[in-house]
Parts: structure tokens; sequence; C-alpha cells
């Protein structure tokens, strides 16, 4: 398993860049925080929309967006998209799972797709969601900007479970991420069927984007 520095043949955003910028949400944005953004995209434009709300451990903003950004390329979403990607701490993990889910304790990752008032929680187990339908998934309609979702994860219990898991804090957030992501663009894994595709797919994304399986 590659260490926190193997980003895998995936082109991320360079730091010393000027060109990249992590576009952060407002603090306390109710949900959902898509749509709620600080600059309009120019048309045609994905965008992914990160914001770091937790200092138990470290985050790297550009590094999230980059991966977000190919793997929504990848997964066929093109022209004026968005997607937000929020990193919370515990206590606000936990109080959106018990809001959300009706489940104690914070989890660690969680899902909101725009379409849809369900909300995936975590990766094991969920709930299903029918993804984005709207036609510009598939770059046909010019405007307005299609809203993905948000994808929230939270870094100490990801943290926590790299260990159990036996792979890095950074492999851990790279696969939540991704996992988010999936969720919000409808994947599921409701059955063994599909949580072994979904397992798949993600397995595949991060082997392009990330560097790890």
């Amino acid at each position: 398993m590659p260490g926190p520095d193997d980003l895998g043949n995936g082109a991320l955003p360079d730091p010393d860049d000027d060109d990249d910028e992590v576009v952060g949400l407002p603090p306390g944005a109710p949900f959902p925080f898509s749509g709620r953004r600080r600059r309009l995209p120019e048309e045609g434009d994905l965008e992914v929309f990160v914001g770091d709300e937790q200092d138990a451990e470290p985050v790297d903003g550009l590094r999230w967006q980059g991966l977000a950004e190919q793997v929504l390329v990848h997964e066929g979403i093109s022209g004026d998209a968005e997607l937000s990607v929020l990193f919370v701490d515990e206590a606000t993990m936990a109080e959106l799972n018990n809001r959300f889910m009706g489940a104690d304790g914070p989890t660690d990752v969680l899902a909101f797709p725009l379409e849809d008032e369900l909300v995936e929680p975590g990766r094991f187990p969920d709930s299903g969601t029918t993804g984005p339908v709207d036609p510009r998934i598939r770059g046909e309609g010019p405007e307005p900007p299609l809203l993905l979702g948000d994808v929230v994860v939270c870094p100490a219990v990801a943290a926590r479970n790299a260990v159990e898991h036996g792979r890095s804090y950074t492999d851990e957030m790279a696969l939540l991420v991704v996992h988010g992501i999936l969720h919000v663009l409808g994947h599921d894994h409701a059955d063994a069927e599909e949580e072994a595709a979904m397992q798949a797919k993600e397995r595949d994304l991060l082997t392009r984007f990330h560097g790890a399986a």
C-alpha cells in the first residue's frame, strides 16, 4: 500500500501553482452546501469546493480537490457541475449522523446527493440513492450548473480507522473521498453484488488517481 506521498499517476494540483485554488465553504453553512458558492464558475467549468472545519488531523485540500475532480471527470461529469467536500470534527459528524440517520456517534463519511434527501452514511452499510438524473450529467445541457451534492468526511474517524484497516491515513482519506463521491453519483452497496461492484470501482479509481488499491 503506497504511503502518504505516493500520488499514483494522477495529475493532482501543484500547491505552488497560483492557478490552483481551493474554494472554501462559508463557516457554519447549512446542508446542502452545494450552491452556496463563493464565486461562480466560468462556463463549462467543473468545480469542487473544499472546506476544512476541523483541526484534529491535517487535511491537504488541494490533494482532495484534485482527486475529486479526476474521479468526477472519469465518471463522465462534464460542463458546469459542482460538488462540495467538507472535512468536519467528530462532534459535527456525530450531530449530522444523528440528525439525518438517527445513529449515535460520528461516522467516517456522509454523502448528500443534492436531488435526493436521502443521506448515505459511512462505508458499512447504507441505503440506496437514484443518483443524478439531470441530462447535464452527460454534458447535454448548457445551464445552470449541475449541483451534484456534498461529501462530508471526518478526518479524526478516518485516522482511527486507518490504524484498524492497516493502511495510511492518506490512503484512508482517499478511500472516503472516492466512496462519498460514488454515493453522490448513485452507487450503492445495499447487497453483496452491489458492494462488490462498488469496491471494485473504488479500487480502480484509487489506482488511477491516488496510487492505492
